[in-house]
C-alpha cells in the first residue's frame, strides 16, 4: 500500500514543475491586463479587432501545437521538449518586446503560444509521482498558475508604469529563461521506460472513450469561465465596484479559495475517492452558474458565488489532469495530455464566442443559463464514467476504482 506521505523525488518535481510552469504563466498573464490599455501606442493598434487578434493569437498556436508536443515528448522525451518550447516563449517575447506595430505584436504574441508545453509538463508530473500523490503535484501547479495569475492583477499595472510594454516582454522572456535552468538544474529526469518505442502509442490511444469524456469536461469548465468573464466584469461595476478595483474581488477570492480545495483534494488523494469529488464540484459549478442566472446581482452575491466558483475550479484544475494520466497508458501520455490541452484551449475560445454571442442577443442572464446547461450535460457525463482500478492497487486481480469500491 502507497505510504501517504510524498517521496522527496515527488516533493522536488511538484515544487519544480509548479515554480516552471509558474514564472512561464506570471510572464503571460502580466500582459493581459495592460495590453489593451497600451495597444494604441503600436501602428495599427487603433484596430479593436487586431487588437483581440493579438490577445487570442497565443491561444490559437497553443491549440494547434500542444497535441504535437504532447507526442514529441513520448518518443524523445519530457526536457527536451521543455528546453525547445521555453526557449520559443522566449524568443516570442524578445520579438514582442521590439514591436512598433501591432502586426509584429501578434507576430511575438503568437510564437509565444509556439511553446506549448503544458501537455508535456503534466505528462512529466505523472511519470514522477505515485497516482496516490498525483492530484496534489496537479494541485501545486494549479495553485502556482493561481498566484501567477493574483500577483499579474496588482503588479501589472504598477510595472507597466515602471517599465512600460516592452518592458513587460523583456521580463516574460526572462522568466520563460529562469524556467529553463529550472528544468536544467532543479527538476528530476523522467525515467527512461515512459517513452514510446517507435510506432505505438500516438493519438489512437489518445482518444479513448474515457479520456474523451475528461477532455469534454475540461473544454466546459473553460468555456464556462471565458463566458462568465464576458459579462461579470460590467455586473461589478454595475454594483459599485469601479473597474481598477476588481482584482480587490479577485485576489481574496483566488487565495480563499485555494484554502477551500485542500480537503477534497486530499481526500481524492488519501481516500481514492477522485470520481465523486469531480462529481461534487462539477455540481457546485452547476449550482453557481444557476444562481447567477436567477439571484439579483449585489456585489456581496456576486463575491460569494465568485469564491465558490473559485472552488470548484481550482479542485477540478487538479483532478482532472491526474484522471488523464491515470487513464492513459505511460508510452501516450504526452500525446493524452495534448489532446487535453487542445480542448481546453479550444473551450477558451468558444467561451469567450458564446459568451459574447449570448449576452448581445439574448442579455446576461442567458450567459449564465447556457453555462448551467453545459456544466449539467457534462455532469451527467462524469456520473456515468467508468472508474478505472489504481495502478498498483490490485490484490488477487481485484482492484480499487476511482470511486473506492472493489472491482473485479
Amino acid at each position: 500500500m502507497q505510504s501517504d506521505r510524498m517521496t522527496p523525488t515527488e516533493l522536488r518535481t511538484g515544487a519544480s514543475l509548479a515554480a516552471i510552469f509558474g514564472l512561464r504563466m506570471l510572464g503571460l498573464f502580466l500582459i493581459l491586463p495592460v495590453f489593451a490599455v497600451h495597444a494604441p501606442h503600436y501602428a495599427g493598434g487603433d484596430d479593436l479587432t487586431l487588437v483581440g487578434v493579438a490577445l487570442g493569437a497565443y491561444g490559437l498556436t497553443q491549440a494547434v501545437l500542444q497535441i504535437p508536443f504532447g507526442i514529441a515528448s513520448d518518443r524523445v522525451g519530457r526536457k527536451p521538449v521543455l528546453y525547445v518550447g521555453l526557449a520559443i516563449f522566449a524568443a516570442g517575447s524578445f520579438l514582442a518586446m521590439a514591436a512598433a506595430d501591432i502586426w509584429t505584436a501578434i507576430a511575438g504574441r503568437a510564437l509565444q503560444g509556439a511553446g506549448a508545453i503544458s501537455s508535456v509538463v503534466i505528462a512529466l508530473a505523472a511519470d514522477l509521482t505515485g497516482e496516490g500523490h498525483r492530484t496534489r503535484v496537479m494541485a501545486m501547479i494549479g495553485a502556482s498558475i493561481g498566484f501567477a495569475f493574483a500577483l499579474s492583477l496588482v503588479a501589472a499595472p504598477a510595472l507597466y508604469r515602471l517599465i512600460g510594454m516592452a518592458g513587460l516582454f523583456a521580463l516574460t522572456g526572462a522568466l520563460s529563461l529562469a524556467a529553463i535552468w529550472l528544468v536544467a538544474a532543479i527538476l528530476p529526469d523522467a525515467p527512461q521506460h515512459v517513452r514510446a518505442a517507435p510506432g505505438a502509442g500516438g493519438l489512437a490511444e489518445a482518444i479513448r472513450p474515457e479520456l474523451l469524456r475528461l477532455n469534454f469536461g475540461i473544454f466546459t469548465l473553460h468555456m464556462v469561465q471565458m463566458a462568465m468573464f464576458v459579462v461579470v466584469p460590467p455586473l461589478l461595476v454595475h454594483a459599485g465596484l469601479a473597474l481598477a478595483d476588481h482584482w480587490l474581488l479577485y485576489l481574496p477570492a483566488v487565495l480563499v479559495s485555494f484554502a477551500f480545495m485542500v480537503p477534497p483534494v486530499l481526500y481524492a488523494d488519501r481516500r481514492n475517492r477522485a470520481k465523486p469529488v469531480m462529481i461534487g464540484a462539477v455540481a457546485l459549478l452547476v449550482a453557481v452558474q444557476s444562481a447567477l442566472a436567477a439571484m439579483e446581482a449585489t456585489l456581496a452575491t456576486l463575491a460569494v458565488l465568485m469564491l465558490v466558483f473559485f472552488v470548484a475550479f481550482n479542485v477540478l484544475e487538479a483532478l482532472l489532469p491526474s484522471l488523464v494520466t491515470r487513464l492513459a497508458p505511460a508510452h501516450a501520455r504526452g500525446a493524452a495530455t495534448g489532446v487535453y490541452n487542445t480542448t481546453q484551449t479550444l473551450g477558451l475560445f468558444f467561451g469567450g464566442f458564446a459568451g459574447g454571442w449570448l449576452a448581445t442577443h439574448f442579455g446576461t442572464a442567458a450567459v449564465f443559463g447556457g453555462c448551467a446547461a453545459v456544466s449539467l450535460a457534462w455532469l451527467a457525463l462524469a456520473a456515468s464514467m467508468r472508474s478505472p482500478a489504481r495502478a498498483g492497487a490490485v490484490n488477487g486481480g481485484r482492484g480499487l476504482a476511482l470511486d473506492g469500491k472493489r472491482r473485479s
